[in-house]
């Protein structure tokens, strides 16, 4: 078995959510299909009891921290313990049911940076649809009456990133000016630019109960605001969008 994933999980006080993804993640490791080398879960608040399944306890390394950490600081720090060729950003309401890394490797080309799944709604079975470039217009349309997904993704959401490590470190990581949200679409940004591509792998799955904090809370919703100011006043973000504009020039001529 070629273990070649280290896997990055960030709690803020969802023990209960983690250890139902670790579970998951035993589970397939017991059947002698998993990929995971190592898991390192980050605790950005003081935990409750917790524990990692027997199966993994052996590759399983904590993280607690004494001040509350962005979403890209944690797992830059988490990073630093990879020595794989994967590194996979998970969230904690993620729950697997397969070994879903080695199916997305399986798809990967040399030049792919980050593979993803689609990520399903737990109610509804329905995949999430395609992001598109990130712009002001965007995140208005998507939210009114006949708005349709992009046909192929601008970006993929940090849900759920399968990135190879050489493409991550070659990038600095995530951009840790970024507290939380934006930090995804940024990081795709930049690994685009430096030639790398993205893939999405639709037939590969797993599920994903959203938590969409910043529609109802008010914190959540100012970090979101002030990260996509950050983002639109960045030269990755007018240079990535440049690239997709020429991209589909090429693509019409």
């Amino acid at each position: 078995m070629h273990r070649s994933v280290t896997v990055s999980v960030v709690s803020h006080g969802q023990e209960r959510m983690v250890q139902g993804l670790l579970w998951d993640l035993a589970t397939v490791d017991s059947r002698g299909f998993s990929s995971v080398e190592r898991v390192v879960v980050t605790h950005n608040l003081a935990p409750s009891r917790w524990s990692c399944p027997d199966t993994l306890a052996s590759r399983c390394r904590s993280i607690e921290n004494a001040h509350q950490k962005g979403f890209g600081a944690n797992h830059n720090a988490a990073f630093s313990q990879c020595a794989t060729i994967w590194f996979a950003v998970l969230n904690p309401d993620i729950r697997v049911s397969s070994d879903v890394f080695s199916r997305l490797i399986a798809q990967a080309s040399a030049d792919d940076a980050v593979l993803a799944p689609a990520l399903l709604d737990p109610d509804t079975g329905e995949a999430a649809p395609n992001r598109g470039l990130l712009t002001p217009w965007e995140v208005l349309r998507r939210r009114l009456p006949g708005w349709k997904p992009a046909g192929a993704p601008a970006w993929l959401p940090g849900a759920f990133l399968l990135i190879r490590a050489e493409a991550f470190r070659q990038i600095g990581g995530f951009d840790e000016r970024y507290f939380l949200y934006a930090e995804d679409f940024d990081l795709c940004a930049r690994l685009r630019l430096a030639g790398w591509k993205l893939r999405y792998v639709p037939e590969v799955q797993v599920s994903h109960a959203a938590q969409r904090a910043s529609h109802v809370r008010w914190r959540y919703l100012r970090w979101h605001l002030q990260s996509l100011w950050r983002l639109w006043s960045s030269r990755a973000f007018w240079r990535y969008r440049a690239l997709l504009r020429d991209e589909a020039r090429r693509a019409r001529a």
